[in-house]
This record gives structure tokens, C-alpha cells and sequence, in this order.
């Protein structure tokens, strides 16, 4: 199991559930360093004054605020020490929502949480209650000084929370200059053209039938170069986006779609949720 990064409990009521926080997801990117081309060696980076060009010592670093463009006002730890969250070690529930209230915008890491020493039997009825109602609770927490406005759900038997970005950390959609279906003001020909192509792709959500191409040839490549053979670079010419005609591009993709054997797989799941919802 991974290595606990915070233990606390799930408060709610007057019920206080003990846990401990783990990670739920293992990011795989693929990182590099940075190197000198002529002799190989890792790139070191210096903290330089941008004033007399000077190299600053980690001991006369103060952090500033920028309030206008070049004027900082200067923060000293301690008292960004006195206005610090208390160290609570509690997630904080303060009411229950409908998931499917929360725009997925809101969502920003998750982690699993799981029982503490002898919390088993609440953690395993907390987690049941939760799944029986369809409800996801709503709370805060700190981790590492920080308070978090987090999300709590179960996901086959485990307790889930998701750190939250708050309201005003939201881009409201009104700020963003987008045409809609209003402005528009398409066909019902093309609207029901495209409503048809959504349905003939529609199928059963399976995570595990997306791979990152893009990473797995990156790791191929750097294998193939570190046994010492040539890696061929191909030149992609630019080629300039088409004009697209929005009608025969759906008859088109409708028509690719309608293919015998898309038709199959995509009737075979439809036919398979159809049973399992039975």
C-alpha cells in the first residue's frame, strides 16, 4: 500500500471516523534532466539578482508581493505564521450534495482514504451509507499548512477525497468569448445529424482501453538510443486546415461510423448495459 501522507479523522455529526491519506493516482510522465551538450553534465540553476546580478544566498531571501508592476510588499514567515490554519487533523464534513451537482471543473487531486487502527466497522458503514444515498460529502481539511475544500465519495468500498478548487478559482464560462448553438443558429438537419453521430460512437466508459502513446514511444525511442542504435527523425510537412463543409463532414462520419464492424462493437456494449440494467 502507498506510504500515508496525512492520518486524521472524517468528522461529521458527532461520528469521527480515524484515517489515514494516501495517493490514488501515480502520474507517469517521463522527465529529463537538464544537461551540457559538450560534456554531458547536469545543469545546476543559480539564484541571481536581477538588480546587481550578484548570486543571492538562500539566508537573504525574503518573499514580496507584487502589487504593482515592480513594487513588492515584504512578508515575514512569522506573520504569515499567525494567519496559518490550525494543524487540524480532521476532514470536516459540512453537508452532503448529489454528485452529479459538481461540475468535474471543481476537481483537483484525489486521494484514497482508508481506516486507521480499529475503525474498520465505521469506515465500512460510513463508506455503505454514503453508496446507499448517492451522496457526496463536502468539507475542509489542512495538509501541509494549507486548507483544502475537498469532496468525499466511495468508489467500490474505499472512501475517496478530492481537493476542490474554490468558487472564485473558477473561470466563469460568461467571461469567455464562445459562439453558441443561439448565435449560430444551425439546422435541424445538422443538429440531428450530430446528435446522431454522438450516439453511434456512445459506448461503456473502459479506462483501460486508453494507453499515452505519446509516453510509450518516447520510453521506446530512449531504450533504442541507450543500446546505441540511430533513431530516424521523420520530417511532418505542415499542411493547411481545410475548409470544412459542417454537413458532408457529419454524412461522412456518420457513414464511417455506420461501418458493419463499428456497428457491432458499439451494439454489442449498448446490448451489454441494456442486460446489466435489467
Amino acid at each position: 500500500m502507498p506510504r500515508a501522507i496525512w492520518s486524521g479523522s472524517i468528522s461529521f455529526g458527532l461520528v469521527n471516523v480515524p484515517v489515514k491519506l494516501v495517493t490514488a493516482t501515480s502520474p507517469r510522465d517521463v522527465r529529463f534532466h537538464q544537461l551540457h551538450g559538450p560534456d554531458g553534465g547536469r545543469v545546476s540553476q543559480k539564484r541571481v539578482c536581477s538588480v546587481d546580478g550578484e548570486e543571492v544566498d538562500y539566508s537573504e531571501i525574503v518573499k514580496g508581493y507584487e502589487i504593482r508592476r515592480g513594487q513588492y510588499v515584504i512578508v515575514e514567515p512569522e506573520e504569515l505564521e499567525g494567519l496559518a490554519p490550525g494543524s487540524s487533523r480532521r476532514v470536516d464534513i459540512e453537508e452532503f450534495v448529489d454528485l452529479a451537482d459538481i461540475d468535474p471543473l471543481f476537481f483537483d487531486h484525489s486521494y484514497y482514504l482508508v481506516p486507521d487502527g480499529p475503525a474498520a466497522r465505521p469506515y465500512a458503514l460510513l463508506a455503505e451509507a454514503m453508496e446507499g444515498t448517492g451522496k457526496v460529502g463536502i468539507g475542509r481539511f489542512v495538509l501541509r499548512t494549507k486548507q483544502y475544500l475537498a469532496a468525499l465519495r466511495p468508489r467500490e468500498g474505499v472512501l475517496v477525497l478530492s481537493t476542490m478548487m474554490f468558487a472564485d478559482e473558477v473561470v466563469d464560462p460568461a467571461d469567455l468569448e464562445v459562439p453558441t448553438a443561439k448565435d449560430t443558429k444551425p439546422s435541424e438537419r445538422e443538429l440531428s445529424m450530430a446528435r446522431q453521430l454522438v450516439n453511434s460512437l456512445s459506448a461503456a466508459w473502459d479506462p483501460a482501453k486508453y494507453q499515452d502513446d505519446y509516453r510509450e514511444k518516447v520510453i521506446a525511442m530512449i531504450e533504442a538510443k541507450a543500446e546505441g542504435n540511430e533513431i530516424a527523425v521523420l520530417e511532418v510537412p505542415e499542411r493547411p486546415a481545410p475548409v470544412v463543409d459542417l454537413v458532408a463532414a457529419l454524412e461522412a462520419s456518420l457513414a464511417r461510423a455506420e461501418k458493419p464492424g463499428r456497428r457491432a462493437v458499439v451494439d454489442g456494449e449498448r446490448q451489454g448495459r441494456e442486460r446489466a440494467t435489467a
